[in-house]
């Protein structure tokens, strides 16, 4: 197996291994694995031959080839790929066959990168751990007892577990960088804009964003810079070039200014995670960069008005699973109304129900300018935060995480708990700033330690740089 996109890439253009080649040892490797982390729903083994076939027949005519032609890779199953699955990992969509691709799907196969299954998640997106799942529990592949975080666990755990070199997630409040933490690979959210959101089924529609997973910087830029780009399908898409991030990696961040997020390693952090968060801006000291710490004032209001913004538009984006269309359908109803009622009862989990009934009371008569019109101003309130710590730095640093990734069934039962778990990611989406988690260190039980940076609206090349530059410094 290949330890990187990069290392794949130059095997086929030196001919060492054909494309085919290359999903055949993927696909064992699935064989092999998947019984035991259980990361994906479903496999797409014609669309990805197809794909690799068209690639060895280019380099067999020596046609030049795009930067991660022939890479194999897992997307989450909540991004349309025409004529398979696409089901969240929810019983309310487990029959249905997208009609169409996805903006990013098209992408992937502009860029000739053979798509290999769906990866499992938490249902519509909702959930910390991938325990959520209507389907199964994904299991962490350094520690099988061990979540791999959430919502897009499965795509995590499928290239951490050496199932594919890329995978591609969602991020609504971490839920790219909390699995990149928890399984010890890179995680990262764009820009809100920066990438489509077209085919995306989406949970909270001003939060949502498609990102990478990976194993190294350099991969994670390029598969980044295949994603993005403007798309008329979606109204906040943002209209701008995309750069050759790859290509302008700069491991010199000597004279920059990182500030490190005071709120964010107080009370309730693990100390392990604490003492690599510690080593990771000792050795950005090393390299020549400022440390500064910066306060977020309306950080202690984030969990409160996530889970009223991301609620709300969850009761108003699932609505239209009604049971009418080409979702679940409950039998033996005697008119429309019970129809609504036990389709959605019978094929929506109890994460999902929690939230959908959340949202739904956040919006009701009486109650929308208390919870949810009070959230939009806080929300307003933490993006100003942003917007002062970045007059001041290149950089934020915090922990991924409070913690490293913590056992099955540990926080099934307490909810609040499991929502704590987003505290150091969710403000990102909420301000719509790019964010990524680089693996830094392990705690006691071998467990990765995550150390999340951010930085301002479109600067996706200066958030890889200062990655790259902790990476390559290790």
């Amino acid at each position: 197996m290949f330890k990187t996109a990069i290392e794949a890439k130059r095997a086929l253009e030196t001919k060492q291994v054909s494309a085919k080649e290359i999903l055949d040892a993927y696909y064992k490797r699935i064989d092999e694995i998947e019984p035991d982390i259980q990361a994906l729903n479903s496999l797409t083994k014609d669309l990805a031959y197809a794909t690799a076939k068209t690639v060895d027949e280019k380099i067999a005519r020596g046609e030049e080839l795009p930067a991660l032609a022939g890479v194999p890779l897992i997307i989450k199953d909540n991004i349309c790929v025409k004529d398979t699955l696409t089901t969240a990992s929810s019983k309310m969509l487990e029959n249905f066959v997208s009609p169409y691709n996805a903006t990013v799907t098209e992408k992937l196969n502009e860029n000739l990168i053979p798509i290999l299954g769906k990866a499992n998640l938490d249902e519509f997106a909702m959930g910390s751990s991938t325990e959520n799942s209507a389907f199964k529990v994904t299991r962490n592949p350094i520690n099988l007892n061990k979540v791999p975080g959430g919502s897009s666990g499965g795509s995590a755990a499928s290239v951490a577990g050496c199932e594919a070199l890329l995978s591609l997630g969602s991020d609504t409040g971490g839920s790219i960088r909390l699995p990149g933490a928890f399984c010890g690979i890179i995680g990262m959210k764009p820009t809100y804009g920066r990438v489509s959101r077209y085919g995306l089924i989406a949970f909270a529609s001003s939060l949502d964003q498609i990102g990478p997973f990976a194993n190294c910087v350099e991969d994670t830029a390029l598969l980044l810079e295949a994603i993005s780009g403007y798309d008329t399908n979606d109204s906040t898409s943002i209209n701008t070039p995309v750069p050759h991030y790859a290509k302008e990696l700069n491991q010199d961040v000597k004279g920059m200014k990182i500030g490190v997020i005071k709120e964010l390693l107080g009370e309730g952090v693990q100390e392990e995670v604490r003492e690599n968060v510690e080593k990771a801006i000792q050795k950005y000291k090393d390299l020549g960069a400022e440390i500064i710490e910066v306060s977020l004032p309306h950080v202690k209001y984030a969990i409160a008005t996530y889970y009223i913004v991301a609620t709300a538009e969850a009761s108003s984006n699932l609505a239209r699973y009604d049971g009418v269309r080409y979702t679940y359908r409950a039998k033996d109803c005697e008119n429309l109304i019970e129809m609504f009622t036990k389709s959605r009862s019978e094929a929506f989990g109890d994460e999902v129900k929690r939230r959908i009934m959340l949202g739904t009371y956040v919006l009701s008569s009486g109650y929308y300018d208390a919870y949810y019109k009070k959230a939009q101003q806080v929300r307003a309130l933490i993006k100003q935060d942003y917007d002062n710590a970045f007059a001041k730095v290149d950089v934020l640093l915090s922990p991924t995480c409070p913690t490293t990734a913590f056992d099955i069934n540990s926080k099934t039962a307490d909810p609040l708990s499991m929502y704590l778990t987003d505290i150091a990611t969710i403000t990102a989406n909420l301000a719509g700033v790019p964010a990524l988690s680089l693996p830094y260190g392990v705690d006691k039980e071998n467990m990765p330690v995550g150390v999340q940076l951010i930085t301002n609206v479109l600067e996706e090349q200066k958030l890889l740089n200062f990655a790259y530059a902790l990476e390559q410094a290790k």
